[in-house]
């Protein structure tokens, strides 16, 4: 391999948050965009967890964690210091992998979870989201006045849990979350992070992930 492979799928927030990360950091991939129902064999035989994202660097070595690949792209580059308060950003990134992302899940797809309601488990999340509120409301990013490794690995996930009732959440009282959301999604990084690729398929290369023109 010439560049690292970088399995993914678009809307998938673990991927986002990879993909954006590798973006900042300028680290050219080679992204392999795949269909999760007709998962590749290529991927599979890298990381037998079968989920995206899964960096396979050019030494063969595979990193097949969201964070990690955050990590491992961020350490090659850090232009923006999405690093200078790594430390911090431990204790919040793994409540929202954990407790979050579990009643998240479940909000998502109530249908699948009948043991509660949809709002049950949206009331769960949203302790979650009463945490980044209060951070919010103070400071413009979640960890101080500058973007941090914590609101990217963050953000995707919010963006999941807006979408699923969007008319709630435009009335709903978090206006500092709302606005912290708004303005990821409206930015260069994201939208360029977002531009869909066909599937790939073991018959042919998938693009060289490009680094955004401009300020991320």
């Amino acid at each position: 391999m010439s560049l690292p492979v970088l399995y993914s799928f678009r809307r998938c927030p673990y991927a986002i948050r990879a993909r954006m990360a590798v973006t900042v950091a300028e680290t050219n991939v080679e992204l392999r965009e795949v269909v999760l129902r007709d998962k590749p064999a290529e991927m599979v035989a890298a990381s037998a967890k079968g989920t995206v994202p899964v960096l396979v660097l050019t030494d063969g070595t595979v990193i097949d964690e969201s964070l990690d690949i955050m990590y491992w792209a961020l350490r090659q580059r850090d232009p923006n210091h999405w690093l200078d308060h790594s430390a911090d950003a431990s204790p919040l990134l793994s409540r929202c992998e954990d407790e979050f992302k579990h009643w998240l899940d479940r909000y998502k797809y109530a249908d699948r979870h009948p043991e509660q309601t949809k709002d049950f488990y949206r009331i769960q999340a949203l302790l979650f989201v009463d945490e980044l509120e209060q951070a919010l409301a103070e400071t413009p990013y979640l960890l101080g006045d500058e973007v941090g490794i914590t609101d990217v690995g963050v953000f995707p996930f919010i963006r999941q849990f807006a979408s699923v009732d969007p008319d709630w959440w435009a009335d709903a009282a978090y206006p500092a979350t709302r606005h912290w959301l708004d303005t990821w999604l409206n930015s260069p990084l994201f939208t360029g992070v977002m531009k869909k690729y066909p599937p790939w398929t073991s018959d042919t290369t998938g693009p060289t992930f490009p680094a955004l023109d401009g300020e991320c």
